[in-house]
């Protein structure tokens, strides 16, 4: 069950939105299945819905609980609309809508970030959206760019060969990939008459050869008001932000073709055949299996069904059909193929679109598992769901993980806007989510079990299977060189942000963190420390935890000891077998989950707050009395191993181990990583000790964020936590200063079949109370903070296009973590970006940061943060890694402050200190010709 929209692509892709297609127009079941239903009201009520004489939709929606608001323009426009020859272009246009206006010739990234925005935008296949979320006094320059770039953006020959070479760093960054690689080639098979067969990216042939009139065309075909909706959300007036409204969007002209879906004639593939491929009742020959076999790592197998659109009445037994089958770890294929130890994974999601789209089933083989065995257990399964009728438990608690999905993902006015943007242009009317949500509390079993007879029809399946053929995924060759880069590179000027000023709309500045409340803090008679920090606007819970037991006490021999031990704490209690913890949290649309970081095991949990009190009684439950059976051991153990090959494959992957380990010595605990002889040699007994040895109460930290009452939650944690204690003293690890490279050092690591390089530029760091920390924050901004606005993203990515991504950051920790840069590129620009790059640093080394530079780094990071603090998921995981570091409760309110407080002496300081060009380490990962001859 995946809570997604399918392939978003954009500027960042660790954007994930958390909503799902709204159906509407459903019949009334007549023996329901009882649910109480989730009220829709907080969705839809207070949404204003106004039409401007240009024809643009405007959602307005005040949310009064944090001082921002978010401003979305979704348009009716992706993939699905693209002709012959044409594929990606979309996708080319949305990057092409940053580069400038007219009257604002420059990155319209720099500008968003100058006003402390954190902003976006993705392709699919219906639609294009652009967002920001930025203080409440932000409003009105947010909408003014939004009404500029809607008419009047540059697309030009400078701004379209730039930005190619970027968007094709993109796709060929996606290549990397096995994943990507099966599912087009599914995706094609699948429909092969269709828009939805093609990615929508599109490919390198058609971008290559996309020409300055082809891009304008299709951008004054389809950006126009009233192929747009506009959604404001958030801390507002209605009546003067309609008013702002009418002034920056309403003065613009229609000037789309009337007929913005395509005719026919026009369209990439043949529109008319569209309904047959997609209605189950067609009689169509069963297909052969697609088989890849390329480089990779692991076993792959996808298959995909054809399921009606969006305003189909089958939709919500749709969905809970694919929550029944793959909605967490009590789920039918997650039974079948996941503890049976023939995969490793197993996921699946329904794609409800304007067009008929498709249901997808996706699962990553265990190592030694055939995929026809797979597929085989995959159809048992599938049709047992068509034969007989789902169980009353099953049904009702897919409902409930529906809803409380619904719920949990629009805490904040950044999804709440998502969510609506996306009903009013996918089906048409944002009330959808009101009649979806009555509908999916009245389906009955039956109604799941036709749906599966009629959709999951054999005859009409596309599956794909991914065969490696690199064997047991292990990198490829190295190569160490002295780091001979040619560096004759000289970069452009440093923007300046007073010649940015003239391009933004005027905003005034009301910065104010004072307000914040700060959470309560205590400790547990045995030693666990608490955060409790009150809300009552929704009513949910934000759980999150850190247990110091984490892979800092691996040691090389055991390396992945630490998280082998977090993932297998909901394997089972003295009381409860893993179905039954598993189950007991489903059954309420509840989660908790355990990771190992390199500091300490994370604890995340959410819910809704009636659920509250069964959260923490089975958290206390996993910490204190964890079984560790030894059969989930072993398939955690091949979960593991499958995980492990997947990252040695991965150029991300592969590339940041080796740079870890280039920067720390062996001897160090940030040198270890999980091999697959470390991970064979974890016992039972291994996993025993560590857990009796290292999850104590008074290594517990617990943060919660929420609807509840801290009186009654104080009362809950004694007597939940109350018998649990710990002996002695806790184990303390004393971690070795690391002194920087003496040199400069390049590496190289090759692995087959990929076909984007990844590179890492770096070396050890500083801690998060390094008294240089916050001056440290400033100089990242201006390096390489954002890949739109910083000095890195400005001449590599900008003006060069040599990479799709280019980011900076300090990993500052308990301990010191390292200062990396990391850049996606095509293989042959490696070397050029490398160069420019460590330029870029000697010109900031030689030169400074000017005053302007300096006080707009200050500004985009002050005006950012009350947008982190508007979503409570956010503020449970600051407060907790406040306490975790050792800072004062007060920091999550003073943190601004300490920002402005940086001097500019403290700025060339921390220059002289921590930016040393000669002394980096230097890791590129990707295919063979990347690496620099004669090294």
């Amino acid at each position: 069950m995946k809570r997604r929209s399918y392939m978003l692509l954009g500027f960042f892709l660790s954007l994930i939105l958390t909503i799902v297609p709204m159906p509407g127009n459903f019949t009334n079941a007549a023996t329901p299945t009882a649910v109480t239903p989730v009220s829709a009201l907080s969705f839809t009520q207070g949404v204003q819905k106004t039409v401007l004489d240009n024809g643009l939709t405007v959602l307005t929606k005040e949310v009064h609980t944090a001082p921002v608001v978010s401003v979305q323009v979704w348009y009716k426009v992706g993939s699905r609309n693209e002709v012959k020859g044409e594929n990606g272009i979309s996708h080319q246009l949305e990057h092409l809508m940053f580069k400038g206006t007219n009257d604002r010739p420059v990155q319209f990234g720099r500008l968003f970030s100058a006003l402390g925005s954190q902003f976006n935008a993705f392709t699919s296949y219906d639609e294009t959206a652009y967002f920001g979320t930025v203080q409440r006094d932000k409003l009105e320059a947010l909408l003014t760019l939004e009404a500029d770039r809607m008419e009047n953006s540059l697309v030009g020959p400078e701004q379209l060969t730039s930005e190619k070479r970027v968007v094709i760093s993109e796709l060929q960054g996606y290549e990397n990939s096995p994943g990507y690689r099966l599912s087009r080639a599914v995706m094609r098979a699948a429909f092969p008459n269709r828009a939805y067969g093609l990615s929508v990216g599109g490919t390198k042939a058609d971008v290559e050869k996309f020409t300055v009139e082809q891009v304008r065309n299709y951008y004054q075909t389809y950006y126009s008001p009233e192929n747009a909706t506009l959604v404001i959300t958030g801390d507002f007036a209605t009546k003067p932000a309609l008013k702002v409204v009418q002034e920056t969007f309403g003065k613009l002209s229609q000037r789309a073709k009337k007929d913005t879906a395509l005719p026919n004639s026009r369209r990439a593939i043949d529109s008319s055949s569209s309904i047959a491929d997609a209605s189950p009742s067609t009689p169509v020959a069963k297909k052969a299996p697609i088989v890849l076999k390329q480089p990779g790592s692991t076993a792959l197998l996808q298959v995909v069904y054809p399921l009606p659109d969006i305003k189909h009445p089958d939709v919500p037994a749709i969905d809970l059909m694919d929550a029944i089958l793959t909605g967490g770890r009590s789920s039918r294929l997650y039974q079948a193929l996941v503890e049976s130890g023939l995969a490793s994974s197993v996921s699946g999601g329904a794609a409800e679109l304007i067009e008929p789209g498709w249901y997808e089933i996706d699962a990553t083989a265990a190592p030694g598992q055939e995929l026809g065995k797979i597929a085989q257990v995959l159809q048992e399964s599938l049709v047992k769901l068509q034969e007989q009728p789902v169980t009353s438990e099953e049904l009702k608690r897919a409902k409930t993980q529906l809803q409380a999905s619904y719920i949990l993902g629009n805490q904040d006015i950044t999804s709440q806007a998502n969510q609506l943007g996306y009903n009013q242009t996918i089906a048409g009317d944002y009330h959808f989510i009101e009649r979806y949500l009555a509908a999916i509390a009245k389906v009955t079993p039956a109604q799941v079990q036709k749906a599966a007879k009629t959709y999951l029809n054999p005859a009409q399946q596309t599956i794909g299977f991914f065969e490696p053929t690199q064997p047991d995924g292990k990198p490829g060759t190295s190569s160490a060189g002295s780091g001979r880069t040619v560096e004759n590179f000289s970069p452009g000027k440093p923007v300046d942000p007073a010649e940015l000023a003239k391009y933004l709309p005027p905003a005034t500045s009301e910065t104010d963190s004072a307000k914040q409340s700060l959470p309560e803090e205590f400790t547990l008679k045995n030693g666990v420390k608490v955060l409790l920090l009150s809300d009552r606007n929704l009513p949910t819970i934000n759980l999150s935890g850190q247990v110091d037991a984490g892979a800092e006490f691996d040691g090389n021999q055991k390396a992945g000891l630490a998280n082998l031990t977090a993932s297998n704490l909901m394997n089972g209690t003295q009381t409860k077998n893993a179905l039954t913890l598993a189950k007991t949290l489903e059954d309420l649309g509840a989660g908790l989950s355990f990771s190992a970081s390199r500091e300490g095991v994370n604890v995340s949990g959410e819910g809704l707050s009636a659920n509250l009190p069964i959260l923490i009684q089975t958290l206390a439950d996993v910490l204190e009395n964890a079984t560790f059976p030894a059969d989930q051991l072993e398939l955690s153990r091949q979960r593991a191993l499958t995980s492990l090959k997947v990252q040695l494959d991965d150029p991300r992957g592969l590339g940041r181990q080796v740079f870890q380990q280039a920067i720390y010595p062996e001897n160090h605990p940030f040198h270890s990583f999980p091999t697959a002889e470390s991970l064979k040699t974890i016992t039972r007994d291994d996993l025993l000790g560590f857990y009796q040895t290292h999850y104590r109460p008074d290594t517990t930290t617990i943060a919660l964020v929420g609807d509840f009452d801290s009186v009654k939650v104080k009362a809950l944690l004694n007597d939940v936590f109350g018998k649990w204690q710990a002996t002695g003293k806790p184990p303390v690890l004393k971690i070795q200063t690391v002194p920087l490279p003496q040199t400069l050092t390049q590496l190289n690591k090759v692995i087959p079949g990929k076909a984007e390089a990844v590179t890492y530029i770096g070396y050890n760091g500083i801690s998060r109370k390094d008294p240089r920390y916050y001056a440290a924050l400033v100089l990242n901004q201006i390096l390489g903070g954002d890949t739109l606005s910083s000095r890195l993203g400005t001449e590599v990515r900008d003006r060069q296009g040599l990479t799709y991504g280019i980011y900076s950051g300090f990993a500052a920790g308990i301990n010191p973590g390292p200062f990396l840069i990391q850049m996606q590129t095509a293989p042959g620009d490696a070397q050029k970006a490398i160069a420019s790059t460590l330029a870029l640093l000697k010109q900031l080394r030689e030169q400074g940061v000017t005053e302007a530079e300096f006080n707009a780094a200050k500004r985009s990071i002050t005006n950012s943060y009350p947008v982190d603090l508007a979503n409570p998921s956010d503020v449970s995981s600051i407060i907790l890694d406040n306490s975790v570091l050792g800072l004062s409760r007060s920091e999550i309110r003073e943190f601004p402050q300490r920002i402005q407080a940086v001097t500019m002496a403290n700025m060339q300081q921390a220059i002289e200190d921590l930016i040393k060009p000669e002394n980096m380490v230097i890791v590129t990962a990707g295919p063979g010709d990347s690496v620099t001859k004669g090294s």
